[in-house]
């Protein structure tokens, strides 16, 4: 049953091996991140709040996302669903070619209905209007049924001199306070490991 329930999750086949016995901590906020992610997974489904898990590139923000998703799934048979957002919005887009077998709602009735989704790189795509419609339509839709979100994004909720962009210029004020309402932040600071481990 959980073999499935994980082929049926997307998770994607650099994250196949996440967990949390192999996330590498390196500082205080790490470990509390760890921490927090364990927490969700041993309260569930006793839990009405998801994840914000914010930080700079490489310092583990999808492997946690995915190692708490895989646990919910094998250790409590969680229905659990990844997609990084990029990745959501061309299915979206392509879907609108006549010459196309899917449908935008085919595509969206899974993201809507999954018990916990993780949505992987908010904010990493261009905010037009059509992306901050379609970013609203989601998060209100599982806001409104009360479902669990895992989100992850490079941005912060403050500028820094390194990063200009903060995640409400990315998402817009109104859709930064429905996820304050929908997750507990979770921000983790550090180096991008894929440059300490070469």
């Amino acid at each position: 049953m959980s073999e499935r329930l994980l082929q049926d999750a997307r998770i994607p086949p650099r994250y196949a091996q996440c967990g949390f016995q192999n996330y590498e901590i390196r500082n205080s906020t790490q470990q509390a991140a760890v921490y927090i992610c364990q927490r969700l997974v041993e309260d569930y489904p006793n839990v009405d709040r998801g994840l914000l898990i914010i930080g700079p590139c490489g310092v583990g923000k999808t492997h946690l996302a995915v190692a708490t998703i895989k646990e919910l799934i094998q250790r409590k048979l969680v229905p659990c669903l990844f997609y990084d957002f990029r990745d959501l919005l061309k299915e979206i887009q392509d879907s609108y070619d006549p010459l196309s077998q899917t449908s935008e709602l085919r595509i969206l009735a899974p993201i809507y209905e999954a018990e916990v989704l993780v949505l992987d790189e908010l904010g990493a795509a261009k905010p037009t209007e059509w992306v901050q419609e379609t970013m609203t339509q989601i998060i209100n839709t599982r806001y409104n049924q009360k479902r669990i979100t895992i989100f992850t994004s490079n941005f912060l909720d403050i500028s820094t001199s390194s990063t200009k962009e903060t995640l409400t210029d990315r998402v817009g004020e109104r859709l930064r306070s429905r996820l304050h309402e929908m997750c507990r932040l979770v921000v983790i600071e550090g180096e991008d490991y894929r440059f300490w481990r070469r």
